[in-house]
């Protein structure tokens, strides 16, 4: 890394819209970095911010070696594969990243969320600012493990006596302010962990985000989001759902089965190498295995000295079909037991690696009975092609995210950083 090189900073955003410009002569914006610390891969995505934009300067995509099911299990290969996945990213944004803020992605199934009420009296005058930061906190004042933290706590809505569905009701006047957030809590120790491997790193992170959050920054739009829809993101070791109408969040769930499972079932159904099994799947892999022909045959490498063996393409489909029915039934189930399938209007969502699995939606389809798409990462310029994959959605969603955490908050050392470090000295 060459320390003569830094970023320059600029004002805060405003704008949420994004377009696409070309102008050289443009004056240099903010930079943020979004790291998708996952199972299989490491992503780090630099975004420069400018007034209506994010402009993709630099992309870093590295295997993960130290996690599994989300979680960290060895804090230096974590640490050597981070600073790999920076090293190229800052190689190719040409500057150095060492004094930029980091938004994390945090996912697995230690993740827990929950919707909780918040009550503030108002006696009859105007509500202001500091009443919304009140109910709010009145909504999170909530008894949890006590091996969990908070990460998030987003508002749903808010009631002014009998009125309800209001977004903002500062200037309104009132007896009584209700609110419904909804909070997201993770393990302790996988906080610390995490946060510790950035730290090595060299990076100072400024929130840790649930990645179904983030990734619903990069692939949902507005419109679905307020009619209704379910965001399903297949990682490599977790799949992470998240629902949202009215605009606003409603549901999160986190299950222990990803991509690399899928991978994992092919190795050991056809007695090959965990990295050959990937390579198959991403050639010859599929959701439906009935729409296979029975007489295509795929030859699979073998352990050892052994001759590869030939297989037809339909047990490979078959293999994968049983585990990605599994994922996505669980799943619907949730749906159901959550209260929120009759609210998901605008259809499902997927976003993950897992999502290029060939005729998912028709099978998505056939177990949700809704519409589904497959999500690509989306309202960002710059390095595209890079990130036009269901893969780098997390990693996008984190700037995007970050970008609109700091026009709300207004800078980061008295908020997420801040809190960051809270947790931090709390867990020492």
């Amino acid at each position: 890394m060459d320390d003569n090189k830094k970023p320059v900073m600029s004002s805060k955003t405003e704008s949420t819209e994004l377009i696409a410009v070309d102008d050289e002569n443009q004056v240099p914006g903010e930079l943020i970095i979004g790291l998708d610390i996952g199972t299989t891969k490491i992503c780090c995505v630099v975004g420069e911010l400018f007034d209506n934009r994010i402009e993709v300067i630099g992309v870093g995509t590295v295997p993960s070696l130290g996690l599994k099911k989300g979680i960290v299990v060895n804090i230096e290969s974590t640490v050597t594969s981070i600073r790999q996945a920076m090293a190229k990213a800052e190689e190719e944004a040409g500057c150095d990243l060492s004094s930029v803020y980091v938004y994390v992605g945090i996912a697995g199934n230690h993740i827990k969320g929950f919707n909780s009420p918040g009550i503030l009296a108002i006696n009859n005058r105007e509500i202001k600012q500091v009443d919304i930061d009140a109910v709010i906190d009145a909504a999170r004042t909530v008894k949890i493990s006590e091996n969990q933290r908070i990460i998030h706590v987003m508002p749903q809505e808010y009631m002014v006596d009998d009125h309800t569905g209001i977004q903002n009701p500062v200037g309104m006047t009132g007896v009584r302010l209700v609110t419904n957030v909804h909070i997201v809590t993770a393990d302790i120790g996988a906080v610390h962990n995490l946060v510790t491997c950035c730290n090595k790193a060299g990076l100072e992170v400024a929130e840790l985000v649930l990645e179904s959050i983030a990734s619903a920054h990069a692939v949902l739009s507005k419109d679905e989001m307020e009619l209704g829809v379910a965001l399903i993101d297949i990682g490599g070791g977790t799949t992470d759902l998240a629902v949202f109408y009215d605009g606003t969040i409603r549901h999160t769930c986190e299950i222990g089965l990803g991509g690399h499972n899928l991978t994992n079932d092919l190795s050991v159904g056809l007695r090959t190498p965990l990295q050959e099994a990937e390579r198959l799947k991403e050639d010859y892999g599929g959701a439906i295995s009935s729409i296979i022909k029975p007489n295509l045959v795929v030859e699979v490498p073998t352990v050892g000295d052994r001759e590869p063996r030939k297989v037809t393409q339909k047990v490979l489909v078959d293999i994968l079909e049983a585990r990605i029915i599994e994922i996505l039934e669980m799943m619907a189930r949730e749906l159901v037991i959550s209260g929120q399938k009759n609210k998901i209007n605008g259809g499902i969502v997927i976003t993950g690696g897992t999502a290029l699995l060939a005729n998912l939606v028709d099978l998505a389809e056939q177990i949700f009975d809704l519409p589904v798409r497959i999500g690509y990462p989306s309202g960002i310029s710059g390095k595209i092609d890079e990130l036009h994959n269901p893969r780098c959605t997390t990693a996008v969603g984190l700037v995007m995210f970050g970008r609109n955490n700091q026009n709300i908050n207004g800078g980061h050392e008295s908020g997420v950083v801040g809190r960051v470090r809270e947790w931090m000295k709390k867990i020492m």
